[in-house]
């Protein structure tokens, strides 16, 4: 009997246990927390995290000529021709962390649901646009395998060959552009066209016609198709259609937040670019810069002795450091290097200034030396002056005090005409002013058409052999990580250094 009693006893306890363990996995079962998360909020962080780093500030800016520092430390960078991979990572880091990441995992997630496809065929474009930044800035990189390791495990992705990334960049562009439907369910929640396919087959034509045309001197056949193909689809014309990041207090310009911080009284307007807009009479010069006259350190750069007009405006010059430039400053008569003009941090480089990816000034100025080329039908002409017209209004965006008055813009126009004789230096000049604040693509393009026409910054001591930085250098973490894909890369492509040119870059 006492054994009877016992098993009774040890079953209830047993039952017991049981129920406590069905109890104890609805305690440890979040109710409110999500096991998945919509795709389109992804594509939204990918966006978001899309704005240009502050490296770009550091390096490709500095590398055209538009802004310069001379401090050292962790502003080294084009300011003294030098490699700092504490700098040169920043997009590579950023990219494939917080974009690629995302796009690739939509696009397996979505890879097989049509009723979808709309979103994507717009995480294709967007994926396309991130590669092309960072194989025009790097060269060979991860590609076909790169961002995989969160999806597909695959932790040390192999480097692909520029030039098969840009095939394969072109047939994402062509495909995913074709392929955007509105007859298909829209997906309105992206915070860049809202689900707009229009606009977003725009974005996705925009970037084959500048893929096309860094394909210029490589590969003219094939630059001149894509270029056709994408006029054909039809690119950003206006500014409405502008490709842009937007900025709040959440999520703040990473450039903007830079130079409202502690660098703020560090970054001036390179001498290259100021005298160039000041010769011209360029209104643009009065609605990006301004010049605390008489300052001799950065808390007194305040808004009482800041002034915009042009002829105040005096650029850096470039090659010197914060010791040597001293002497420079006093022989033109300022007060201190915190006296040069810098770019308005309270109107073009808020916290929450936009960041302009593709603009309606741009492809128009790429569609003005692709008529030039007779790659596309249409008036050269025509395109220029509305490439130059679209920044000039395009300033507004930043600021209502950066507007620029109707009449300047035509004064600046009839005075500066198109000239077929002199059409590619004219245009991609004009292409280095409208991609201001787009570091990127106003190196790439620097590099693939030679102009500005700009001389070598003089800095001693320099890490490059010939007059520019042709690429950036691979991250330390690839180094200490990825070693034998990244050595495999450099062996195809060339030295790991600042003088190494990408693929298109002939």
């Amino acid at each position: 009997m006492k054994k009877i009693i016992f098993k009774s006893i040890i079953a209830g306890v047993l039952l017991s246990f049981a129920a406590c363990d069905k109890k104890f996995d609805d305690l440890n079962t979040n109710q409110t927390s999500p096991t998945a998360i919509d795709p389109a909020f992804e594509l939204n962080q990918a966006i978001i995290n899309a704005s240009y780093t502050t490296g770009t500030v550091i390096y490709e800016t500095s590398i055209v000529q538009q802004m310069v520092t001379p401090n050292s430390g962790v502003l080294t960078g084009a300011n003294y021709n030098q490699d700092n991979r504490l700098s040169t990572d920043d997009n590579w880091v950023q990219y494939y962390r917080n974009v690629i990441r995302n796009t690739k995992d939509i696009i397996r997630l979505l890879k097989d649901k049509p009723e979808r496809s709309n979103l994507l065929q717009m995480t294709r474009i967007f994926q396309a646009f991130t590669f092309m930044v960072l194989t025009d800035s790097y060269g060979d990189i991860p590609y076909f395998e790169g961002g995989g390791g969160y999806g597909d495990q695959i932790f040390f992705p192999k480097y692909d060959a520029q030039e098969a990334i840009y095939d394969d960049i072109i047939k994402e562009l062509t495909e995913a552009s074709a392929a955007l439907d509105a007859s298909k369910p829209i997906e309105t929640s992206d915070v860049f066209y809202s689900g707009n396919i229009v606009l977003w087959k725009k974005f996705g034509y925009s970037l084959l016609l500048r893929a096309g045309m860094h394909l210029s001197e490589v590969n003219a056949t094939k630059a001149q198709q894509t270029v056709a193909a994408a006029f054909a689809g039809g690119v950003i014309t206006n500014n409405a259609e502008n490709a842009v990041v937007r900025h709040d207090p959440n999520f703040q310009s990473p450039i903007g937040g830079m130079l409202n911080s502690t660098e703020a009284a560090n970054w001036y307007l390179a001498a290259p670019f100021v005298d160039h807009l000041k010769a011209n009479n360029d209104p643009r010069l009065s609605a990006i810069a301004i010049r605390y006259k008489g300052a001799k350190s950065g808390p007194e750069q305040t808004p009482a002795i800041g002034t915009t007009a042009p002829a105040d405006q005096i650029g850096m010059p470039m090659g010197y450091d914060n010791g040597t430039i001293a002497p420079v400053a006093a022989a033109l008569g300022l007060a201190s290097f915190y006296d040069f003009s810098q770019v308005d941090r309270r109107r073009l480089v808020k916290v929450n200034s936009p960041i302009f990816l593709v603009t309606a000034a741009q492809n128009n100025l790429l569609l003005a030396e692709a008529a030039q080329r007779t790659w596309i039908t249409g008036d050269p002409a025509a395109y220029f002056e509305a490439g130059v017209r679209a920044h000039m209004l395009q300033m507004a965006a930043y600021d209502p005090l950066s507007a620029i008055p109707a009449a300047d813009i035509n004064t600046y126009i009839a005075n500066h005409p198109y000239d077929p004789a002199n059409a590619l230096k004219q245009i991609n000049t004009e292409y280095w002013i409208a991609s201001f604040l787009n570091g990127p693509e106003a190196w790439a393009n620097f590099r693939r058409s030679g102009y500005p026409t700009l001389t070598k910054n003089p800095y001693p001591g320099a890490d490059i052999s010939g007059n520019f930085i042709n690429r950036l250098t691979y991250p330390n973490s690839e180094i200490s990580v990825n070693k034998a894909n990244m050595d495999e890369a450099i062996s195809r492509q060339g030295a790991d250094n600042l003088d190494t040119k990408v693929w298109w870059d002939k």
